[in-house]
């Protein structure tokens, strides 16, 4: 899959040479609200990360264009865990952080002067997985993290989202991305199902 996709993106950036003094690069940020969907997650909340990386967008027509991008994606989500075990209470407060080398590639179409709206897939490669913990056991207060395993490393999703871009290159965007790939890749990933979510508020520059 790895190479299937960069080869695509690689064709993409070999449209022929009289597009290419309209091929516009840039960098771009900022924040992701993200979170968890499937079934059986209980009470689960947004945890707020960022992306940061760069982009090209290659023109096909007057209205149309296409963006490959490369971005770090800080994601995850946030819950509430308590029980009993052994005859001992637990309530834990939990934050998972799923970071990504996400690659997206969006078709843009441009409905008025700089404004656009965009669709696309996108492949993430995971970069690290980890959980954090912080409650009380048996009435005594404690905290850790740990590394997060089974965890699958492949995450493919479909995005979809507004962008506007000012004339001087300065632009800003809105995207919704949802997970396709099962990120449970544990014994159980028959039986329990669980999927990203990120909602992506950007800011960025090209030229």
């Amino acid at each position: 899959m790895k190479k299937l996709f960069f080869i695509t993106v690689i064709s993409i950036l070999s449209i022929p040479a009289m597009k290419a003094q309209e091929v516009r690069i840039g960098a771009k940020g900022g924040v992701n609200f993200s979170t968890y969907s499937g079934d059986d997650l209980g009470d689960v909340k947004s945890r707020t990360g960022f992306h940061i990386g760069g982009l090209v967008e290659v023109p096909i027509s007057e209205r149309f264009s296409v963006q490959p991008e490369v971005l770090f994606s800080s994601q995850g989500a946030k819950y509430d865990e308590e029980g009993t075990e052994g005859g001992v209470d637990y309530a834990y407060k939990v934050t998972q952080t799923l970071d990504y080398i996400q690659v997206p590639v969006m078709a843009k179409f441009y409905v008025a002067e700089g404004f656009a709206i965009e669709a696309g897939p996108q492949v993430g490669f995971l970069a690290s997985s980890k959980g954090e913990y912080e409650g009380t056991l048996g009435g005594v207060t404690v905290s850790g993290d740990e590394d997060l395993d089974n965890v699958s490393s492949i995450d493919v999703s479909l995005g979809g989202g507004l962008s506007y871009r000012l004339p001087m290159g300065v632009f800003f965007g809105a995207r919704y991305n949802y997970g396709l790939t099962n990120l449970n890749d544990g014994d159980n990933s028959d039986n329990q199902k669980i999927h990203n979510n990120v909602l992506q508020l950007s800011a960025g520059y090209s030229f």
